[in-house]
């Protein structure tokens, strides 16, 4: 038969569009990434909500979809973080919490609402976040299906075992990983494949 290349018969499941419950399983810091747009260096994070009421089923497991959002570790006003936070809390953040910080593992597990909207971007089709809101008054907050996943640099250089490969390649690409000359052997094997 010879050996042949072809694309893969799986299909990508996209979460339709529309406002969907959502709850919070994951903050990641994914260090000081290049922006092409701004071609500066920005400190970015990354924030992961299931959908439940959107479904999949991988080994023979149903499972909520997910989707995740990166932002730019910032509260200035015009900050994308600031303000999908805001609509979040359904209120403005109060001065002393701008000057002092908001702690992000606060938002691990809390529900919300979720726009998701459809874009097309080189032929292919993908679910975005359009917009985040408070949850109406009476609506119960929803349990998490997944465990809760929290990763700050600050905290660790270690990137953790649970983490999805792809943020962990998003995250090797930081100034700080790099800079870290950091020597893991999970590392080396998730790189070459060798696991």
């Amino acid at each position: 038969m010879g050996l042949l290349a072809k694309e893969p018969d799986n299909e990508r499941i996209l979460i339709s569009e529309g406002v969907h419950l959502a709850v919070c399983v994951g903050v990641w810091d994914l260090g000081t990434q290049y922006n092409k747009t701004f071609e500066k260096e920005i400190h970015q994070l990354l924030i992961m909500w299931e959908i439940p009421d959107e479904r999949i089923t991988i080994d023979n497991k149903d499972l909520p979809l997910a989707i995740s959002k990166r932002y730019t570790l910032s509260l200035n006003e015009k900050a994308n973080l600031r303000k999908d936070l805001e609509a979040w809390r359904g209120k403005a953040f109060p001065a002393e919490t701008l000057k002092e910080g908001f702690d992000l593992k606060k938002i691990l597990g809390k529900t919300c609402q979720i726009q998701i909207i459809h874009n097309e971007n080189n032929g292919k089709i993908y679910a975005n976040i359009a917009g985040i809101m408070a949850l109406p008054k009476g609506t119960k907050s929803l349990e998490p299906e997944n465990p809760l996943r929290f990763y700050s640099m600050e905290d660790s250089k270690e990137i953790p075992e649970d983490t999805p490969d792809w943020i962990k390649d998003i995250i090797k690409q930081s100034k700080e990983f790099q800079g870290n000359n950091i020597v893991q052997e999970d590392i080396d094997e998730d790189v070459f494949g060798a696991k």
